[in-house]
């Protein structure tokens, strides 16, 4: 009997939430590529079904996956039978693109197969284990450093600092910014469901990895919904988010303000000289060998009046010493402090393998490398703005293009990053690395000459990754109207009936600025999840 009773929970257990769908979630948001596929292939497994039900009408799926592998498949014909290294690049590419429709056509089927309070469980289950996981790294870092706000902590040469939020990875162990944007994600459907608790946590989660580009954007959402979608209840919850923010702005991470306004003011003001990154180590630390001459002459100077200014001071105190009654020297125990100005609390930069490995590169290629290669030249403008106008001059330049595009991995991608075999973008096979000559001088010119300069050009805002910088590049205007009317125009079909899918799909629709999210096989998967579950919720309303 108390063995029935066991297995009886177990069962109920089971059917509160969805475990295949988030064992799936886990590991597929997984950074490594292999556990990505392991997710595929278990899910496969254990809910084997392959009808994706594609129709020119009604489909049940997004058409615009297939759209773009058959765009990128009409691009590699005519040079793909003649260039091996290409064609194991292209079905790569095509690869990614076919593990985003098996992704989506099984979060789709747990969706048709679960009742959606199932589903919902399932969603608080998978944000309870990314926080846990998330707090955990946060208390790591505490224990490390010995300081409750490692935001403003310096020391261990300002290690944490301004990029703690970096080490909050979440679940995914991904960068960061997809643990922001998940929990972005988490704060609109959660603030739709008024499940207060649920939307604080992933509101705190998300301020924790100290994403500015996420955080402005999920504000200018929120601030649409205070004004279009939200009942009063609703509209004090927005309120507590945007003032949280302004808390974490203000208080806990204030240097985080500094960077935002520098960054808007090289978009607003590009013509205004943007003073570049120095090395915050007082020049007098700062060895020879890192110094211009003029810089060499201010350090020879600012040693000579340091050494002046202490004998002064030591001939002084002994002139006070000799006048002042021994009586009155009092002994005062003092606890001594750190000096934030010593070397251990300034940022050092370090040369990381990758960075090294790109240097090589840019010696042996710099004929062909004109930003990068001078070491002199600092872009006035954010690299995503400079990435733009290289993407345009190109069509400028190749007007036949603009159609259907360069070609799978041939100008702006997860994958022709990937396939340069810099490990920009995770590895790649020696003997079959590819780069077209278009993204050497134009996008891989422009990430390397930041992401080889010191760490504070290394932001999100200075590389080239956007989704729609991909689609037009590499697969024409076909593939960018393909993806606003076969994919978002799929989910916004029945925009009236959708509560939180409309903020969502404003949310990715800016944070698609940001990376090749569709190759990072992370957060798409789960806003389509989300979106899937909006549809099916309204529909049977």
């Amino acid at each position: 009997m108390p063995q029935r009773i066991f297995f009886s929970k177990i069962q109920d257990g089971f059917k509160i939430i969805d475990w295949k769908l988030l064992l799936f979630l886990i590991l597929f948001l997984n950074v490594k590529l292999v556990v990505k596929l392991a997710a595929i292939c278990l899910i496969y497994l254990l809910q084997f079904n392959f009808k994706f039900d594609f129709k020119t009408r009604n489909s049940r799926l997004p058409l615009f996956y297939l759209i773009v592998v058959g765009i990128g498949i009409f691009d590699w014909i005519p040079t793909g039978f003649t260039n091996l290294n290409y064609t194991i690049a292209f079905f790569t590419g095509i690869f990614f693109w076919t593990l985003c429709i098996l992704a989506m056509h099984q979060v789709k089927l747990s969706v048709e197969q679960n009742p959606e309070a199932v589903i919902h469980r399932t969603i608080i289950a998978f944000f309870l284990l990314n926080a846990l996981i998330s707090i955990s790294t946060y208390v790591i870092i505490i224990i490390k450093t010995g300081a409750i706000n490692p935001y403003l902590y310096q020391g261990e040469y300002q290690k944490y600092f301004i990029g703690t939020g970096d080490y909050i990875k979440g679940i995914s162990f991904d960068i960061s910014t997809t643990n922001a944007v998940l929990n972005g994600f988490g704060v609109i459907y959660f603030l739709s469901k008024k499940n207060v608790k649920m939307m604080m946590l992933c509101m705190i989660v998300l301020l924790m990895t100290g994403s500015n580009i996420t955080n402005f954007l999920l504000a200018a959402v929120l601030l649409l919904m205070f004004i279009f979608r939200t009942d009063r209840d609703q509209k004090s919850l927005v309120f507590v988010c945007l003032l949280l923010l302004v808390i974490f702005l203000a208080k806990v991470s204030p240097q985080n303000n500094s960077y935002v306004s520098n960054y808007l003011g090289s978009i607003f003001n590009p013509g205004e000289k943007k003073p570049a990154v120095q090395n915050l180590l007082p020049i007098r630390l700062r060895p020879d060998s890192s110094l211009s001459p003029e810089e060499r002459n201010e350090k020879i100077a600012t040693l000579y009046l340091d050494s002046l200014y202490r004998l002064r001071n030591k001939e002084e105190i002994k002139i006070n010493v000799q006048n002042v009654h021994p009586a009155s020297f009092i002994e005062k125990a003092e606890i001594p402090t750190a000096d934030i100005n010593s070397a251990p609390y300034q940022h050092k930069s370090l040369v990381t393998p990758v960075e090294d490995k790109m240097k090589q590169f840019i010696q042996l290629h710099s004929s062909e490398l004109t930003l990068s290669n001078n070491e002199n030249y600092h872009q006035k403008l954010p690299g995503k703005v400079i990435a733009s106008k290289q993407t345009f001059d190109f069509f400028k330049q190749h007007p036949l293009k603009i159609i259907t595009g360069s070609g799978t991995g041939n100008f702006s991608s997860k994958l022709a990053f990937k396939s340069t075999g810099l490990n920009i973008s995770g590895g790649y096979p020696r003997q079959f690395i590819y780069i077209n000559e278009p993204f050497l001088k134009n996008h891989l010119d422009l990430y390397l000459s930041y992401f080889t300069k010191p760490d504070g050009f290394h932001s999100v805002a200075n590389n080239p990754n956007s989704v729609y910088d991909q689609l037009l590049s590499e697969y024409g205007l076909l593939g960018l109207l393909a993806f606003f009317i076969f994919y978002l125009g799929f989910f916004l079909n029945n925009f009236r009936k959708l509560t939180y899918g409309i903020p969502l799909v404003l949310f990715l629709s800016g944070i698609f600025f940001v990376d090749y999210w569709f190759e990072q096989l992370s957060i798409v998967v789960f806003f389509e999840l989300l979106l899937f579950l909006n549809l099916k919720e309204e529909a049977e309303k």
